[in-house]
């Protein structure tokens, strides 16, 4: 083979591993970037759930709030029928 020859084989050989790098760093890139998206869908979901739960839990809460409220009302008035206090308040 002569000189140029050489220099062609030489600069294909160089295109085809520059192409070869720049489509895998694509490749990646935009499997990365599914992955990521991905994660933040599942993230949203979670965060959806979670806010769901802690609904929950704020209104049985509350229940208990009431309940405990009727019940000090129905202490309360237990002992002003035994010891005949007067009403406090």
């Amino acid at each position: 083979m002569n000189e140029p020859q050489v220099w062609v084989l030489i600069g294909v050989f160089t295109t085809i591993m520059l192409g070869g790098m720049t489509l895998m760093t694509t490749l990646i890139n935009r499997a990365t970037a599914e992955a990521i998206n991905g994660v933040r869908g599942e993230i949203g979901g979670l965060r959806g759930e979670m806010n769901a739960r802690f609904e929950a839990v704020h209104v049985r809460f509350d229940s208990l709030e009431k309940r405990v409220d009727q019940l000090d009302g129905d202490v309360a008035a237990l002992t002003r029928h035994l010891w005949g206090r007067p009403e406090a308040g």
